[in-house]
């Protein structure tokens, strides 16, 4: 039994022995049986490779996303915060870009009269125990700024100061029920006293019967015995409504502040006038009228029947 399993191996040795050299030597003269066996076998093995990559690759390309989704997710989160901080900036540049329109507007008001002025940013609105419109500046008595002190803003009066600490200052804006200014008219110098009345409208009584009140009139500071707490010539507002009722022992008049209270960024307090009284230099100019544009029609020629 041990001798035929030993013959067998023999004979299947020897046969593929004499194949391998009967393969070598076709493939030697050139003939094709290599190349036919294994275009055979890739025709036949050819669709087991298809259906093996169609089924393999959905499970790799699953396992794949799986794996990019995290990622995803984070870079999504990241190009979020990318975005919230650029609207901050955005925002940040135009409250910038607000503060330093205002801070040049009120430097050339300052320039104009002459004044030695400070600037400050507004840090807060809202009222107090005393008063109901209040502003809170973030300087105060180490920049020099002492109760009783002019503010300003680029279009004119915003108010006067009335409390300091070492570095914020509380000033009482000019439309609080409580405060009063002296004020004359432009031109014709006519004087009177302008009331806060809570919004941008105040009530103008004027200290004589004889007065001349227009609508449109420009309405100035009239100054204080050594100007505190108000500087002479600082615009205030225009009259927009008088009132002519007869019997009235002073004449009346309603005034639009030139200031928007509800929108300062920057304000300037007038530490001294220098004694200069700018009288109506600081008058705002007339805004400039639209221009006409002038259309010209150029009729159509009639045609000749």
């Amino acid at each position: 039994m041990a001798t035929r399993g030993t013959n067998r191996a023999r004979l299947l040795l020897v046969s593929l022995l004499v194949t391998s050299l009967l393969l070598i030597t076709l493939d030697l003269r050139g003939a094709n049986v290599i190349t036919a066996v294994r275009s055979a076998s890739q025709t036949i093995l050819a669709p087991f490779q298809s259906a093996g990559s169609a089924i393999l690759s959905p499970i790799g390309n699953f396992f794949s996303d799986l794996f990019n989704l995290g990622n995803t997710r984070e870079r999504i989160a990241e190009l979020e915060r990318e975005n919230e901080e650029l609207k901050s900036q955005v925002i940040l540049n135009e409250n910038l870009e607000g503060e330093l329109a205002q801070l040049k507007g009120v430097l050339d008001l300052a320039g104009k009269a002459r004044f030695k002025t400070v600037s400050a940013r507004v840090i807060s609105k809202g009222g107090t125990s005393t008063f109901s419109e209040t502003l809170v500046l973030d300087q105060g008595s180490r920049a020099g700024i002492r109760a009783d002190m002019t503010v300003i803003s680029e279009a004119g009066l915003v108010g006067v100061v009335k409390s300091t600490s070492a570095n914020t200052s509380v000033v009482l804006l000019m439309n609080d029920p409580a405060f009063r200014v002296g004020v004359r008219v432009a031109g014709s110098q006519d004087m009177g006293v302008l009331a806060g009345q809570g919004r941008n409208l105040y009530s103008l009584q004027m200290l004589s019967a004889s007065a001349n009140l227009s609508v449109g009139d420009v309405l100035l500071s009239r100054g204080s015995s050594g100007d505190s707490p108000f500087v002479p010539g600082v615009p205030v507002g225009k009259i927009v409504f008088v009132d002519n009722a007869a019997g009235q022992l002073t004449k009346q008049a309603r005034v639009e502040g030139f200031v928007d209270l509800n929108s300062l960024g920057v304000v300037s307090v007038v530490l001294d006038s220098r004694g200069n009284n700018p009288g109506d230099a600081l008058v705002p100019a007339a805004p400039r009228p639209a221009p006409t544009v002038t259309v010209y029609v150029t009729p159509s020629p009639t045609s000749n029947e």
